[in-house]
This record gives structure tokens, C-alpha cells and sequence, in this order.
């Protein structure tokens, strides 16, 4: 019988620290290889790595294209690349981001349930939005192991909350007690491994650079009003997907929440230059009835003077939707714009 030997973890905002506790308490000879898959900007190379090999007494080390995994070794996901497993090995992916982040959490866990089933072990750690709740559901699908930090307990709630709103997860945890479910959990037997279905096999080939075209996508979802985020194209629902999920043809994926976060976003920006704008045509027509003023052309003068109210008018309006915004993105301690 084959033994749960892979630890994949996800986590994002507030998830550093857990991982080092974590790891620190692992011991030398824990029996299965740790993936490890953060948030993290495409200039930070090598820092979370050297970060964590100080608390740890396994060997920590960025992960490398077509390294061997092995038990008992730690494995984080470089920046920019998708940390997937083919086989016994490492694959670093160069497909489309998910959730607006590469590496993604759940291109991490669906790549560790297709290739190791009911062997691995998954948990969701503190961050915002729900990556990793996908993921984690392929692993549970699969016959894995799911751990989920618990809500209360996480610097930012939203990843393990929705996580556990799609996954029936083995264990819910508090930081003092994560380490000891990986320990628990690593070295037992695996059940039998399911078949993997051809649309997780799909979206694991997606992640590693396979291009996505509309053929194949149909296959996965179906088209609907909404537009990409990143490329403008047409969005597709994943089909029968937990959480609700979306691509596009070149195989950007977003959960709803994503796609919703990226729209308020842009909406918020949007307001903020129509608001300058407007402010500097106002600016504008001011000193322009003034310069007619002066120089005696009174008819132009309050011609200006009316498009000045006008616009003024305008530019209050859009400054007072563009304050809302900000206090509901940034709460109720947001500055005037």
C-alpha cells in the first residue's frame, strides 16, 4: 500500500510566519517532500527560501525545473513560474496566471492530486481572496489528506474560509496545531487512487504552458458575458466547479471572487481619472472666463463661467463616488482624495 509521502501547502497574506513555525517543528525524519506555493512579486528570487531554511531541519531549497522530489525535503516555489509536479519530478510552469498570481496555489495542489492522488496531503494557509480552495478540492476529489488552517486563526481569513466552504476538509487547525496534523497525516497508508478526470489533466497541462484554444475550452466551460481581467477576452465558467470558476481562451483562470476584486478595482481607478479630468477641465474654463473678463468680453465670460459650475458639479460628484470607493476597499480610515 502506498504511503502519503507529498505535503503540498498554499498560503498568501499572513502565511510566512505559519510556515515557519510549521517547519521548525517538523522533525529531520519526516517522511514525506514539502511543496511549498506562496504569493509572491517576480523579483523576490530565492528570499523565501533562504528565509525558511533557517527554521527548518529539513533542507530548504527553491525549486528547480526537473529536479528530483524527495522525502524529507523541503521545495518553494520560485517566483513567476507555476511549482507543478510531473511524475517524481519538479516541473516549473509558464502558463497563464490563476487568481492573478503566479505561482498559484491551485495549479500547485491540482498537479500534486493528478500525479499523486490520495498520497498527498494539502493545506490552505492564511490569504486573501480563494486561491487554493480549487486545488484543494482536486486533491480531495482525488483521495488526498485536506488540512485547513482554521478562519479565526489566520491574520486573513478569506483563503481558508473559502476553502472550507467547497471542501469537507479532514482537519481544521489552529497555527499551534498544524504541524502536529502533517505529522499525523505523512507516513500513513493511502487509500486507492481514483481515476484523474480529463479536465483536471487539462488545467495541470494549462499551468505548464500548454496554449489554450477555444476548442479545448469548451471542454472545460462555457462562454459568458464577462471579460478577462488581464487579456480583454471573453470569459468561459468552468464547468460543475467548486468554487465558481472562470478562464478565458489564453487560459488566465479566476474564481468569481477574483474576477470581482479585479472589477472594483478598475472601477475605482476609473472614477479617480474621470475625477481628475473633470477637475482639470473645470481648472481649465476658469481661467478662461477670467482671461475673457479681462478682457472685456463679458458674453464668452459667463459662457465660461456657466461650464465652470457645470463641471465643478461633475467633478464633485465623481469625487464623492471615488472617496465611497476607496472607504470600501480600504475601510473607514481612508483619506480624503
Amino acid at each position: 500500500m502506498a504511503l502519503k509521502d507529498i505535503v503540498a501547502i498554499g498560503g498568501s497574506l499572513g502565511s510566512s510566519s505559519v510556515i515557519k513555525r510549521i517547519l521548525g517543528e517538523l522533525p529531520s525524519d519526516f517522511p514525506a517532500a514539502v511543496l511549498i506555493a506562496t504569493h509572491m512579486p517576480g523579483s523576490g528570487a530565492g528570499y523565501l527560501a533562504e528565509a525558511l531554511a533557517g527554521h527548518s531541519a529539513l533542507p530548504v531549497c527553491e525549486a528547480v525545473d526537473g529536479q528530483p522530489i524527495e522525502h524529507g525535503h523541503v521545495y518553494v516555489a520560485a517566483p513567476d513560474r507555476h511549482l507543478l509536479l510531473a511524475g517524481g519530478t519538479i516541473l516549473l510552469g509558464t502558463g497563464p496566471r490563476e487568481n492573478m498570481a503566479r505561482p498559484a496555489i491551485d495549479a500547485l495542489f491540482r498537479s500534486a492530486a493528478l500525479n499523486f492522488g490520495p498520497r498527498v496531503v494539502g493545506l490552505v494557509l492564511s490569504g486573501l481572496l480563494n486561491d487554493g480552495a480549487s486545488g484543494l478540492h482536486a486533491i480531495k476529489a482525488m483521495g488526498g489528506t485536506t488540512i485547513v488552517q482554521h478562519p479565526l486563526d489566520s491574520e486573513a481569513s478569506e483563503m481558508p474560509a473559502a476553502a472550507l466552504q467547497v471542501v469537507d476538509a479532514d482537519h481544521v487547525g489552529r497555527i499551534a496545531e498544524l504541524s502536529g496534523l502533517l505529522r499525523q497525516s505523512a507516513g500513513q497508508e493511502a487509500g486507492p487512487a481514483p481515476s484523474p478526470t480529463p479536465e483536471l489533466e487539462l488545467e495541470v497541462s494549462i499551468a505548464a504552458g500548454r496554449r489554450l484554444g477555444s476548442v479545448e475550452l469548451r471542454r472545460l466551460a462555457d462562454p459568458v458575458p464577462l471579460v478577462c481581467p488581464h487579456c480583454q477576452g471573453v470569459l468561459s465558467q468552468i464547468k460543475d466547479s467548486k468554487p465558481l470558476r472562470f478562464r478565458c481562451q489564453i487560459g488566465h483562470a479566476f474564481t468569481a471572487e477574483a474576477v470581482m476584486a479585479s472589477a472594483e478595482s478598475g472601477v475605482g481607478e476609473a472614477l479617480r481619472i474621470a475625477m481628475r479630468l473633470m477637475e482639470e477641465r473645470a481648472e481649465l474654463v476658469s481661467r478662461m472666463a477670467r482671461d475673457a473678463r479681462e478682457s472685456g468680453r463679458p458674453a464668452v465670460a459667463e459662457l465660461y463661467e456657466a461650464r465652470f459650475a457645470e463641471y465643478s458639479s461633475y467633478a464633485a460628484t465623481l469625487r464623492r463616488a471615488a472617496t465611497v470607493d476607496l472607504i470600501a476597499t480600504r475601510g473607514d480610515d481612508a483619506r480624503e482624495i
